[in-house]
């Protein structure tokens, strides 16, 4: 089949197997040209390793530390006629390439919330591994089932007390529109830390400790966005806002257990980029094409391989002792918040009207970005090439 882009929504229903490849050889290519990796993990394991942040830490420390690293996702394959998600893809991609490259690198297609999933995990690294150097939470899922009790619940994006009034982009007719939100119940602000919080987090760092699968000094880190007073009342100060600070409260709790064993937990904060998540909420398109530009043009514009390099290489396995904020979390944000940025941005936002989008923000550039995420778009790649959706590689697909 001939696979092109079909949009729907916030969303890409179709993706690339080719374009996914050359996505993620971009990015190791980008890795070992970075020459700051010293003295890193070696046995790593990424929970949500197949896109995004995800995708870029097992990257990083593949590529940059040479690192064994175990890979857990939730992705569909594809089949001779239909595409399977771009996770999928990705996945196959790095596997492939990793082990072409001598590289230990294991993927678990599985409901990364499953005590099942976890004891897999558990029993492959004392099989192959031994214990864990690092461990990253980078899960983004509309629900979650509940262990023990079978129940799904489902996170919302929604705003709290009241609705959510603001100019967004419609990616689909390409023009500004007037949003609004209704704000959300009790139950669904319960139900959205649930599923996005810190729980998950912190039961399987719970089963990795006492499973004794992390070493001496061991971290783990989740990640986190916070955005800027444009963006809180849909995301900070809004449902998916309190399960963030509800992955601040888990962190707590995970560091003060690893300490024990000298080990570390802590958030980072990361930047905007396009992803699959920031995709489906409303203003966020606009602002990340607004604050897109105006990075670009002060040369301080970060991919996610460049951020989560910035991570590894300057805080998480600097030779010199690193700085948190009061709240011990690592900010990666922090060339987005300047003050000249975000004063350059609100100046923009003030501006914006359908004759201007392109002029003011870099709007291509998200559309860009948003199209590589599935895939398409990528230099170098035919896409007359007819092509089969079934790609297979070495992978465990746990029920």
């Amino acid at each position: 089949m001939i696979i092109k882009p079909r949009i729907r929504g916030f969303i890409c229903t179709t993706s690339h197997p080719t374009g996914c490849e050359a996505n993620v050889c971009e990015q190791i290519n980008y890795v070992k040209s970075c020459k700051n990796f010293k003295n890193g993990p070696k046995n790593v394991l990424i929970i949500g390793a197949s896109t995004g942040y995800g995708l870029a830490s097992r990257i990083n420390v593949a590529f940059g530390y040479q690192a064994s690293t175990i890979g857990v996702f939730f992705e569909k394959p594809g089949s001779k006629n239909k595409t399977g998600s771009p996770g999928w893809y990705n996945s196959a991609s790095f596997d492939k390439i990793a082990k072409k490259e001598g590289l230990y690198a294991k993927s678990i297609n599985c409901d990364a919330f499953s005590d099942v999933s976890r004891n897999f995990v558990i029993d492959l690294c004392k099989r192959d591994l031994g214990k864990f150097d690092l461990v990253i939470y980078s899960v983004a899922s509309p629900r979650r089932k509940i262990p023990n009790t079978g129940k799904i619940v489902y996170s919302t994006l929604k705003p709290i007390g009241e609705s959510y009034k603001s100019i967004s982009l419609d990616t689909n007719k390409d023009i500004l529109f007037n949003s609004i939100v209704k704000p959300a119940t009790e139950q669904e602000v319960i139900d959205t830390v649930s599923v996005m919080g810190g729980q998950d987090w912190e039961l399987w760092m719970d089963a990795l400790y006492e499973a004794d699968v992390l070493s001496n000094y061991a971290k783990t880190v989740a990640y986190s966005y916070i955005g800027t007073k444009i963006t809180w009342p849909i995301y900070w100060h809004g449902t998916l806002g309190i399960a963030k600070k509800d992955l601040e409260r888990a962190a707590y709790v995970i560091n003060k257990k690893m300490r024990k064993k000298g080990g570390s937990a802590y958030i980072a904060v990361l930047k905007s980029v396009v992803t699959q998540s920031s995709s489906a909420i409303p203003v966020m398109p606009l602002y990340i094409s607004i604050i897109f530009k105006i990075m670009k043009q002060k040369g301080i514009h970060e991919s996610c391989i460049e951020q989560i390099e910035r991570l590894f290489t300057t805080k998480l396995y600097n030779e010199i002792k690193f700085k948190t904020d009061e709240k011990n979390r690592l900010r990666l944000d922090d060339l987005e918040l300047r003050d000249d940025v975000q004063n350059d941005c609100l100046k923009i936002w003030e501006k914006l009207n359908n004759n201007n989008i392109n002029n003011l923000t870099d709007y291509l550039g998200y559309k860009t970005d948003f199209l590589r995420l599935f895939g398409f778009g990528i230099d170098g790649v035919d896409y007359n090439i007819d092509l089969s959706g079934e790609i297979n590689f070495d992978v465990e697909n746990i029920n």
